[in-house]
């Protein structure tokens, strides 16, 4: 069957009906709003049929008829299908460009330290990471593989655990200047706590409240907190000495692995409901790219054992 209608106009319905405006579809693209409506008039010119309804609330917005509904999943799987086809064609070996998703805090403190094996592995990859706090669409965004932090279950991903994670209480060397600072967790109350509000939107995120419901305490109070959103900010506070921050153990790996934080109250186990997982669609898994960064990140987290830390305080003899 011919199909004279050229793909860009399709992608621009498409990118259209997803932002619900050319101007946002026209960004993503990368060329005018009235190219991008252009595009949408020939292509009902071509089908006889309206795809958008016009509205205007403050500023013009596009609603999707219900024929335009009913073909966008298919027009959108396609466009995934054409895609994977253009990735096999243009990169059957592990040579080209692989765009990696992860947060900011995960790049710096356990990606980044440990990529360069993985240059050595496949020298002729060149890794894009993208450290955008917010989720990534992996089509619209030509995503290839991420790792992500939750529970496991992202719609249209396939998700391979990476890594648990254990959580605990870190401090500087020097922090402990005084030898009778911070003998038991009821100490905790006389000193400023660091609090990780990166994901605070979760209620399944550790926090210093379920840390010490686990430690059997009882409550902590403390006048002095100090809250940060970037767990890597919270680490450095840690290690700058401005207080006792809950750590990550993946986060805090490489820092309690060196010496510049000490774990706390090494008895206590508290290991978080989260995880870290490898992130791909389905489409993309036999990609030969993506396959070695599975790989690699896999037997990486396998080295990476747990550290073997200076505790505080120390065992009894």
């Amino acid at each position: 069957m011919k199909t004279p209608i050229h793909l860009n106009a399709l992608r621009a319905f498409e990118a259209s009906a997803r932002h619900q405006s050319f101007s946002a579809a026209a960004a993503e693209l990368n060329v005018t709003p009235a190219a991008v409506g252009q595009l949408v008039r020939s292509l009902e010119d071509w089908l006889g049929i309206a795809l958008f309804h016009r509205t205007s609330s403050g500023r013009v917005r596009l609603v999707a008829t219900e024929a335009a509904e009913q073909a966008l999943p298919d027009i959108r799987a396609g466009f995934e299908r054409l895609t994977v086809g253009l990735e096999r064609l243009k990169e059957g070996t592990t040579a080209g460009a692989l765009t990696v998703t992860v947060s900011p805090a995960f790049a710096a403190k356990w990606l980044l330290p440990r990529i360069e094996s993985f240059h050595a592995q496949c020298p002729g990859l060149d890794v894009r990471l993208d450290t955008n706090l917010r989720v990534m669409d992996f089509v619209a965004q030509r995503i290839d593989i991420g790792v992500r932090y939750g529970a496991g279950s992202w719609q249209g991903l396939v998700a391979e655990k990476l890594m648990d994670e254990e959580v605990y209480p870190v401090c500087s060397p020097r922090f402990l200047h005084d030898t009778s600072r911070l003998q038991t967790p009821e100490d905790l109350g006389r000193e400023t706590l660091i609090h990780d509000q990166s994901m605070d939107d979760r209620t399944d995120f550790p926090t210093w409240a379920s840390w010490v419901q686990k430690a059997g305490v009882g409550c902590v109070a403390t006048a002095r907190a100090l809250k940060i959103n970037s767990s890597a900010a919270v680490l450095q506070a840690a290690i700058d000495g401005q207080g006792v921050a809950l750590a990550r153990s993946v986060m805090a790996h490489d820092d309690v692995a060196a010496g510049r934080l000490i774990r706390l109250f090494p008895h206590i186990t508290f290991h978080s409901a989260l995880a870290y997982y490898i992130v791909y669609r389905l489409e993309s898994a036999s990609l030969p790219k993506v396959q070695a960064f599975r790989d690699w990140l896999l037997s990486e987290a396998i080295t990476a054992l747990p550290a073997l830390p200076i505790i505080y305080p120390p065992a009894p003899p």
